[in-house]
């Protein structure tokens, strides 16, 4: 596998720098440009794309435990130079990774002669920002109090947000859990929902649509907590710490590491378009891989009862009913959701996975986080924050054959709960496990820095349509805004393309999913995620239409090339994803008229193309061959429907 490749600086020698110079580095392509200032002892930077202001100026800096490096400042010293990255992953949207960038950094000093550096990576699309923090003479630690770090946009800027809610609310006291609702279109002055800022990825419509830009960050380990931006305050957002209250109380809200050390990444993904900043590899591009394993997780599809069947399916005789099912899906994978402890129990699950093997079919096993900062109970509890016991399950795991582990409902974004996920990972690769999180954060660069690491959920998921019918209304509006915002900065593993018409067992009662059976196979390519576990049921070998399944069975999980062709967050996506030779087109319709767009497809001139549209019911499908597919550009989209085509 490849790897990062850097460059040499052009300017290696330190410069002395004048309080008044501005550096500006623009992107190998000339159109994004980012200019740093010192303003009366402030440090800024701002960004323009093709001309127009995206970032206005806005502050660098942070207040540490021995001193202020936000204000009184003084650039004492610039680098310049350019970067190449250059390596292979083959568990995000694109599997070959090729990106240049220019680089500025440089360091200032507070009148004690405290130090901090800043470090800038410009492509042609994305920014990246971090500090860089060296020893401060005998002071070797730090604990870093606030973050001066700002992002100013334009007055006329609107957002497509989704809130950071409050802490130690929700079902089992188990939020915050990345699955707010977002709010569309809104003006910078709205008012988040629960008052607490929002969570990263954060979307920004600048200039009417001239320009957008996506911020989120990328490169938290255990040194450093998870941040978020906080409300929209003195016409700007700035980085914001992890609530007091989450974790339970237990932890602090400040990072703390030993010197010399360094920040995540901030990054902005910038662009003319939605569909440009969603294709942008920003989050992977600057990170550094962790740890090495023997062998990489082998991606693919499984079932999970629980979505559908829920926890009365925790038993032994479901879940072989379900190996079955995934045996003739040709499915990789089991997931044995909760409860499976007191259910089932170790010697069961050794029989299951025994059973499972002669099927072809491998177990993945369900754990909670924790037990002491929430109130669930759903078992196994109490075993994965707690390393001799983890390790001891893991030993197990390893020895009869458990594959991967899928680890749920986290307490929030404190430096405690990320040092908590790094051990789950490191100890999970010591024993050939694979790792799914749920109840959780969002992955920062995760994919490329553990490779052990196969998805989080992070989103208003799959299983929500079970609780309300409010989220099946909502469904393909939803399906519209992940490719642009959640999935654009890591694997999403949202549980999804239901073929049952109602949420139950007997597909009789229930809420009822209003989408369409051709929109399900379009989510199996829109959201991606290189470990899929669908949403089916063996009832849908003979209920839903053979044109789904057989879709289903052969659609891949793992991508060579992802395109954002068209769309606008919250109303439609097209898009399509290459898997080798073949291109698998999804075109999405969020809102409750029909849509007629007309796109450039990927498919080669005289290509024969299968076409998958919606019939006069949402349960009907039409399958069509099409040759000359690349003429196929007039796309007409029913109502929360959707148009999938299949070709080379």
């Amino acid at each position: 596998m490849r790897t990062t490749l850097l460059t040499s600086f052009l300017a290696m020698l330190a410069m002395p720098v004048s309080a008044a110079d501005i550096t500006k580095t623009a992107s190998p392509n000339g159109r994004l440009v980012v200019t740093t200032a010192e303003d009366g002892g402030k440090i800024t930077y701002s960004a323009t794309y093709d001309g127009i202001t995206v970032i206005e100026p806005s502050r660098l800096g942070l207040v540490a435990n021995f001193g202020s490096l936000a204000e009184g400042l003084s650039v004492d010293s610039l680098y310049e130079g350019s970067v190449t990255y250059d390596y292979e992953l083959p568990n995000i949207k694109v599997s070959d990774i090729k990106r240049e960038g220019r680089v500025q950094s440089f360091y200032v000093s507070n009148s004690a002669g405290q130090r901090l550096g800043v470090e800038i990576v410009v492509e042609d699309n994305a920014i990246a920002i971090r500090y860089l923090i060296p020893k401060q003479g005998e002071t070797g630690s730090i604990r870093v109090m606030s973050e001066a770090t700002e992002f100013r946009f334009p007055s006329s800027t609107t957002t497509f947000l989704t809130p950071q809610s409050d802490a130690m609310i929700g079902w089992k006291r188990t939020k915050p859990s990345y699955e707010e609702e977002y709010q569309l279109d809104a003006p910078m002055t709205a008012k988040s929902k629960f008052g607490k800022g929002y969570t990263f990825p954060c979307l920004f419509k600048v200039d009417g649509g001239k320009a957008w830009a996506l911020v989120s960050e990328t490169g938290v380990t255990s040194k450093y907590c998870g941040s978020r931006l906080s409300e929209y305050e003195n016409g700007a957002y700035h980085v914001a710490y992890p609530m007091p209250e989450e974790n339970n109380g237990n932890g602090t809200v400040e990072p703390a590491m030993a010197l010399p050390g360094e920040t995540p990444w901030r990054t902005i993904a910038i662009g003319e378009s939605p569909m440009v900043t969603a294709e942008q590899t920003i989050t992977w591009d600057v990170v550094t891989p962790q740890y090495a394993i023997a062998k990489a997780p082998e991606y693919g599809k499984g079932t999970w009862s629980w979505i559908l069947w829920q926890d009365a399916s925790i038993n032994y005789e479901d879940q072989k009913a379900y190996v079955d099912f995934a045996k003739a899906m040709g499915y990789s994978y089991v997931l044995i959701d909760n409860w499976w402890d007191l259910n089932i129990g170790t010697k069961g699950i050794e029989n299951l996975v025994e059973y499972a093997k002669k099927q072809g079919v491998d177990i993945v096993l369900w754990y909670s986080s924790s037990g002491y900062w929430n109130d669930i109970v759903q078992g196994p509890i109490n075993m994965m924050d707690r390393s001799i016991v983890r390790k001891q399950k893991m030993r197990w795991m390893k020895r009869i054959g458990v594959k991967g582990i899928k680890v749920d409902f986290f307490a929030g974004d404190k430096q405690e709960t990320m040092r908590l996920y790094e051990d789950i990972l490191s100890d999970a690769a010591d024993n050939n496990l694979f790792v799914i999180f749920h109840g959780t954060t969002i992955p920062r660069g995760w994919e490329r820095m553990y490779p052990n690491y196969v998805g989080s959920e992070a989103v208003l998921a799959s299983e929500n349509l079970i609780f309300e019918q409010h989220f099946c209304d909502t469904e393909a509006m939803c399906a519209t805004l992940h490719p642009f915002i959640r999935n654009a900065v890591g694997c999403m593993e949202y549980g999804g393309s239901f073929l049952n018409r109602y949420m139950s067992r007997d597909n009789k009662s229930g809420n009822r999913r209003l989408t369409s059976q051709v929109f399900s196979l379009a989510t199996a390519v829109a959201f991606q995620n290189p470990m899929q576990f669908f949403a089916l049921a063996p009832n849908n070998l003979t209920d839903a239409p053979a044109e789904c399944i057989d879709f289903l069975k052969e659609v891949p999980t793992t991508w060579d090339e992802t395109r954002i062709i068209d769309g606008y967050p919250g109303k439609y996506v097209v898009m399509a994803r290459r898997s080798g030779d073949d291109w698998y087109l999804a075109a999405i319709n969020g809102t409750p008229d029909v849509l007629k767009v007309e796109v450039a497809l990927p498919f080669a001139p005289d290509s024969e193309v299968k076409l998958y549209a919606d019939g006069k019911t949402v349960d009907d499908v039409v399958l069509s061959t099409v040759k000359n597919g690349a003429k196929l550009g007039k796309l007409t989209v029913k109502p929360q429907g959707a148009v999938v085509m299949v070709g080379k």
